[in-house]
């Protein structure tokens, strides 16, 4: 099983493939669209990690992957900017699978 890496900067993609983990920079919302259907498609890739920038340009689309399919499972990762709003987003995903407020 594989790491993917959708990344906005070279910085990140960069370093992750220094860990081994292969991936590709895209700067739009059609890129992004593209390159994680393909991701979601691809038996060997477990995990696709994605920069918390690129999920602003189509958060509906990663909420839907995210809900309807088991695999790969897509994780936000924050890049040089910053961390982002990592624990908002978690937070929206339980509450909007569970149904609870923490």
């Amino acid at each position: 099983m594989r790491i993917f890496l959708i990344s906005d900067n070279a910085d990140t993609h960069e370093g992750m493939r220094l860990a081994g983990i292969d991936g590709v920079i895209v700067h739009d919302a059609k890129e992004v669209e593209s390159q994680l259907r393909a991701a979601c498609k691809d038996p060997r890739i477990g995990i696709v990690l994605i920069t918390a920038k690129l999920i602003a340009l189509c958060p509906q689309l990663v909420y839907e992957l995210k809900m309807t399919n088991k695999q790969p499972l897509i994780l936000e990762v924050s890049d040089r900017h910053g961390a982002g709003k990592l624990s908002d987003s978690i937070t929206k995903y339980v509450r909007e699978a569970v149904g609870i407020t923490i």
